[in-house]
Formats: structure tokens, C-alpha cells, sequence
């Protein structure tokens, strides 16, 4: 079941790339609420004998013994007579660890997460009740998250927050804003998600000072670095890396029987600086520090996984620098590493890498062959975390506290209730009832005031947001005539500037005079062509002039003009128009223009000798017209962009042309004021389809 409401406590008392340690962080989050706590009462400490497997189990904090550590404290604990309630406790936290970090079984963790709750809620003393109550409220939002319950799980990472808020709590806060900057990274908010876990490094000092804490500081920081690294922003990825760094070699004596993990935590910042110098083109430091990462973590126990996605960067960077020979026996050993240590994020790049390298040699089949693996993987992960970046997690905590707020709020209106019904039995406290009565009548008289007061606000804030609305529109209209009056002046010398510099490069240049043409001409005819794309979209609404237009014609027309810009890619337009002509009653200019655009888009899109197909069909309501390529297709992540106006889903055509992202929203404008429709479909083996469709309507 979900998340329970803890609210009502007693008066008493996320890849990411290289996030694949989250689970260690687990460990340190479940054991460091426990470590710091002063000696409780004999019946809420842990007994001697369970001290005894504490000390076993945490001499040092890895994973790749979990199996031996698991069976252990079975053991161990069935041979303690009386258990205390602390001991049956962390005896489920370990479990629920377990099953989370090696046994991957979200469904037992979240078994084991209920059991911590049932025993937290137990608690007699403060200290224990409040910490055991959040740390099981975060293990059962982790449980949550992982079988990907997400509102759930935001429910539960709430109510532990609730907790240390209320209690002034740091210990608690930090594990509760440690998980809301894992969301944010994996939400790809990456500047939210650096404040957070700054926030939680902050927090991290209320924790005993220990082994556990210092790893989970360095890590924090490393977190930082990475979260700055994915918004591009570099010189503070590299700072917060620089400081990892420092902060471990720090603390390098004092923990130096770990030294291991210390060289793990090491080759982990290491792989992160070699993909900052990577962006930035250093490309033989970015080398050096890949290779001394992956030395490192692919030793047996270290983080193998972190290891295979750094050999993906050091496997792009051969690859663009031409070292075929290093690429080829990287990728090979890595396929080895795959096979035996799965790792589906490095699996899904290593076949993107496989297909770049055989397109590269012109080895088509198989560069298909990879590109569809990778093709296949990919959609998975993206499915994987379509739903997670849905959600916001935002808005569902806020929703959360204003739940609590109104329970809190119920809680206080039946209160009430109870004193006023005490009162009425009573015959002693009948001034006391009287007093109340006045009381709330007189505060309902304010509350009407009040409400009366706000009423008019209201009404005079919708006249004023009435009245700002219609300046909105005014602007608006302004704004595209002086749109339409800028680009239609500008058109004529632009136009000019692509003629005489055409003419120019007829002319008996040097190589670099020619080259400083090309590239005014090009600039211009870009320039001239955003200009025309920006007039179209301010003209494409409006009053329609129709008439009967053939529309075997239209689109022959259409086609025979495209043909010539077909040919300069060596492609060819195939067409299949209907075997009886037929008449609608549309806009011709507009139509053309419509069908022009989707004939264009397909020779940009589409590779050279690519055969692009227009096909016209008759039904009894309306007229079909599509446009088949075989191109590189529109991918899931921006199908619901193409249409918008001023895209962010523009791309260049395969032989680079511009793509000012104008050309498909002005056709949806165009087929909506003729009552019709306008789609596309990916096509299964490759490329895509766009359709428009028409009305058979008579004047």
C-alpha cells in the first residue's frame, strides 16, 4: 500500500552517467541516523550481542560480500535470546539494503521498508521514534522509486522530510535532500539538482564524523561537479572535481586502511575530469585521465560499471581523433566486460560507437545492423524514464504539505467539536459554552468581512487583468506588422546581396576570395530564407480565397519544380496521383505551399539517391496526400515539437542544410483554416510519412 500518513505523531517524543554508487550512499544514509545518536535506555539500545555484528558488518563499507554479510546476520541474529526493538530494527534495515543494492528486488525492499515502519512506530524513546521513523519512511520511498511509484515514493521521502523539519533534524534533512537532487538529475534539472546536493553536503555535518560520512562528503561533492558537468556548465565542474580531489587526499592518512576505496572514489572523479577536457577538445589530458580511471575500477570489487561507461568516452574520443586501431581493441575488450557485468547504459553507447565506426568505412550493413541495437536499447531507457521526468516532484510535495496542512486543520475542527459537546454535558461549563459560541460567531463576522473584502479585490484584479489582456493583443498585432514591415525591407537587399555574390563566383577569384563568397552567399541565402519563413508565418492566417483547383495538378506542379532540387542530391520523386481528376475547393497558393514544404523537408532529410514518394488518395469525405521518405526520421524525444513554431526540434538536412523550424508550423496553420488535418508516422524500417488531409467540400 502506499506510503502510511505519519503525521500523526506522538507529543512525547537517480544515467545517470556515472550516479552507479547510489546504492553505497544507501548504506551511509540508513547506518548514519543510528551512529550519532546518544546511549539510549537499555530496552531501545542495541543489546550486546547485536553490537557484536555491527561492528562485523561494518568494518568496511563495500558491497561485493553482501551475500556473506546476508547469511552472517541471519545467523548471528537467531542466536540473540531478546532481541531489542533497535536490533529487530536495523536487522530489517540491513535486509531491505540488501535486497536493494545487490539482490536488485524492489519488491522485498519495500517488504522490509513496512517492517522498519511497523517497529519505528514503536518507539517509546524520542530519540530513537523520530530518527527510525524517517530513515523507514526514506527506505520505503526508495522502495517506491524503484518499482518506479514514483508519487509514492515522494509521499514517503515527504513525510521523513516532515520529520526532520519539525525536529530541526540535520541528519534527516540531509538524506531527504540528498534523494530530492537524485530526482532532479535524473529529471536532467541539473542546477536544481546541484543545490540540493550542496544543501545535503551542508546538512552531512550534523552526522557523526566517521568513514561513512567522509565518503558520502566526497561523493556529494563529486555529485556537484557532475550535476554542473550535464548543464555544460565546465569551469564549475572542474571546480567541485578539483575539490573532490582535494577533500580525499585530505583525509588520505587518516583513512588509509581504506586505501582502496579511497583509489575508487579517485578513478570516479577521475573519468568526470577527462569528460570535461573531452568538451573541451583537450583531447590528450582528456586521454590520460579516461585510461588512469579505468586502470583503476576495473579491478575486481572496484566500480566496473562506472569503469565501461568511461571506456564509452575513451572509445568517442579514439574515434574522433581517426585511432582506429586503440578504438577497435577497446571495443573489444569492453564487449568481453558487457557480456560478464551487465551494464545497459554502456551497452546501448557501445553499439552507437560500432555503427559510427563501420559508417565511417563505408560498411553499411553492419554500421545498420549496430545502429538498430543501439536503436532498440535506446528506446528502452528512454521508456525507462519517460514517466520519472512526467512527474513533478515539486508540485507533489507541495501538494503533500498543503494535505497535511488541512488535516492539521481537521484535526483542530474536531477538537473543537469534542470541547463543545464536553460543554454542552456539563451543566457546569455552560458560561464557557456561551463564551465559545461568541467567540466563533465573532470570528465569522470577520471571516465574512474578510471575504467580502477579498471579492472585491478579485473583481477589481479581472477588470485589470481584462483591460491588460486587450493591451496584450493590441501589442501583439503590433508587434507582427512591424515583424512583417522589418522582414518584407530587408527581403530585397538580402535577395540583391545572393544575386551579385552568385554572379561574383563566376568571376576568376583566388581560392580565399571564392571561399569569403561562398560564405556571404550562404549566409544570405539563410538569412533570406529565415525572412521568407518569418513573412509566411505571419501571413499564413487570414481571409481565404478559395476556388476549384485540380488537385492531380497541384501536386504534379508541385513536384516538377522540386524535381530539379531532388536531382542535385541524385534523388528521385515518385509519384502515384489519383486515376481521375478531381477538384477541390481550396487556397491554391497555400496548398502548393504546403506540399512544397513536405516534398522540400523530405529531400533535406533524406540521404542522396534516396527515392522520396507522393501518393494522392480519394475518399468519400476527404483527399489524402502523403509524403514518403527514407530519411533519418523525427526521433520519440521531439516528435511533439515539430509542429510548434520556433522550434527547438530543428535539425540540418543530411547534407547540411539549415533548418529554421518555421516550414511545418505554418503548414498546420494553412490545413487547420481549411478544416483538414496534418500528421506524420515513422516509417518501420526508416525514414517518415507526413499526410495531410482535406475536406471534399463545395463552394
Amino acid at each position: 500500500m502506499p506510503c502510511e500518513n505519519n503525521f500523526h505523531i506522538k507529543k512525547s517524543f537517480v544515467i545517470k552517467g556515472s550516479f552507479v554508487r547510489f546504492s553505497f550512499i544507501v548504506i551511509i544514509l540508513l547506518f548514519s541516523f543510528s551512529c550519532k545518536k546518544k546511549e539510549r535506555s537499555n530496552n531501545e539500545d542495541y543489546s550486546n550481542e547485536f553490537k557484536v555484528i555491527l561492528n562485523n558488518l561494518n568494518k568496511v563499507p563495500t558491497s561485493h560480500k553482501s551475500n556473506e554479510d546476508i547469511l552472517y546476520l541471519d545467523s548471528a541474529f537467531n542466536r540473540i535470546n531478546n532481541p531489542t526493538l533497535n536490533d529487530r530494527f536495523r536487522f530489517y534495515a540491513f535486509h531491505f539494503v540488501y535486497y536493494k543494492k545487490k539482490a536488485h528486488d524492489a519488491r522485498q525492499e519495500l517488504l522490509y521498508a513496512d517492517s522498519m515502519i511497523d517497529l519505528a512506530q514503536k518507539g517509546i524513546n524520542e530519540d530513537s521514534y523520530f530518527v527510525n521513523i524517517a530513515e523507514a519512511n526514506f527506505a520505503k520511498g526508495d522502495a517506491y522509486f524503484d518499482l518506479r511509484q514514483y508519487n509514492d515514493a515522494y509521499k514517503c521521502f515527504y513525510q521523513g522530510y516532515f520529520i526532520g523539519k519539525n525536529h530541526l533534524n540535520n541528519s534527516v534533512l540531509a538524506g531527504y535532500t540528498y534523494r530530492m537532487g537524485m530526482i532532479m538529475f535524473r529529471q536532467s534539472h541539473y542546477l536544481s539538482a546541484a543545490n540540493y546536493f550542496k544543501e545535503s553536503y551542508r546538512q552531512s555535518f550534523a552526522y557523526h564524523d566517521d568513514f561513512r560520512t567522509f565518503y558520502q562528503r566526497q561523493e556529494l561533492l563529486n555529485d556537484i561537479g557532475e550535476s554542473y558537468q550535464h548543464n555544460d556548465n565546465a569551469d564549475s565542474a572542474s571546480l567541485y572535481f578539483n575539490k573532490t580531489l582535494d577533500y580525499i587526499n585530505k583525509n588520505n592518512e587518516r583513512f588509509k586502511s581504506y586505501a582502496n576505496m579511497l583509489n575508487v572514489a579517485r578513478a570516479v572523479t577521475y573519468g568526470d575530469q577527462g569528460r570535461v577536457l573531452y568538451k573541451a577538445k583537450q583531447y590528450s589530458q582528456s586521454a590520460y585521465l579516461l585510461k588512469k580511471s579505468i586502470v583503476i575500477n576495473l579491478k575486481k570489487d572496484n566500480d566496473n560499471t562506472d569503469a565501461e561507461m568511461v571506456e564509452i568516452n575513451l572509445g568517442q574520443l579514439y574515434l574522433d581523433n581517426h585511432k582506429n586501431g586503440l578504438f577497435i581493441h577497446l571495443m573489444q575488450n569492453l564487449r568481453l566486460q558487457l557480456d560478464s557485468v551487465k551494464n545497459i547504459e554502456a551497452e546501448t553507447n557501445w553499439n552507437k560507437l560500432m555503427s559510427n565506426y563501420y559508417y565511417t568505412k563505408k560498411d553499411i550493413p553492419r554500421a545498420f545492423k549496430y545502429l538498430n541495437d543501439y536503436d532498440l536499447l535506446k528506446d528502452s531507457l528512454v521508456q525507462q524514464s519517460i514517466y520519472l521526468k512526467e512527474t513533478d516532484v515539486t508540485q507533489q510535495l507541495a501538494n503533500y504539505n498543503n494535505q497535511y496542512q488541512i488535516q492539521n486543520l481537521t484535526n483542530d475542527n474536531n477538537l473543537q467539536h469534542i470541547y463543545l459537546y464536553v460543554a454542552i454535558t456539563g451543566g457546569a461549563m455552560a458560561v464557557i459554552i456561551i463564551i465559545l459560541i461568541y467567540r466563533n460567531w465573532k470570528r465569522s463576522k470577520n471571516e465574512v468581512t474578510v471575504v467580502n473584502t477579498l471579492n472585491k479585490q478579485i473583481n477589481l484584479q479581472k477588470i485589470n487583468l481584462e483591460k491588460t489582456l486587450n493591451e496584450l493583443k493590441i501589442s501583439s498585432e503590433e508587434k507582427d506588422r512591424i515583424l512583417r514591415t522589418v522582414a518584407h525591407d530587408l527581403r530585397n537587399p538580402i535577395g540583391g546581396i545572393v544575386s551579385l555574390t552568385g554572379l561574383m563566383l563566376d568571376d576568376e577569384l583566388n581560392e580565399e576570395q571564392k571561399a569569403l563568397i561562398k560564405l556571404i552567399n550562404s549566409t544570405s541565402y539563410n538569412s533570406l530564407e529565415l525572412i521568407n519563413e518569418i513573412l509566411e508565418a505571419t501571413t499564413a492566417s487570414g481571409t481565404l480565397n478559395k476556388e476549384l483547383i485540380d488537385i492531380n495538378s497541384l501536386v504534379n506542379n508541385s513536384v516538377e519544380i522540386l524535381s530539379f532540387k531532388a536531382s542535385e542530391k541524385d534523388q528521385h520523386i515518385v509519384t502515384e496521383l489519383l486515376a481521375e481528376p478531381k477538384e477541390l475547393y481550396i487556397n491554391q497558393e497555400k496548398i502548393w505551399r504546403v506540399i512544397s514544404n513536405l516534398i522540400s523537408n523530405a529531400i533535406k532529410f533524406s540521404p542522396n539517391n534516396a527515392f522520396i514518394k507522393v501518393k494522392v488518395i480519394s475518399t468519400e469525405n476527404e483527399i489524402i496526400i502523403s509524403v514518403s521518405d527514407n530519411g533519418i526520421g523525427i526521433p520519440d524525444s521531439i516528435k511533439d515539437q515539430v509542429f510548434n513554431i520556433f522550434t527547438n526540434a530543428k535539425r540540418l538536412g543530411t547534407a547540411g542544410e539549415k533548418s529554421f523550424g518555421l516550414g511545418l508550423s505554418i503548414s498546420q496553420q494553412i490545413i487547420q483554416d481549411h478544416k483538414g488535418r496534418i500528421w506524420f508516422e515513422n516509417n518501420p524500417d526508416q525514414g517518415t510519412t507526413f499526410y495531410i488531409s482535406l475536406p471534399v467540400d463545395m463552394p
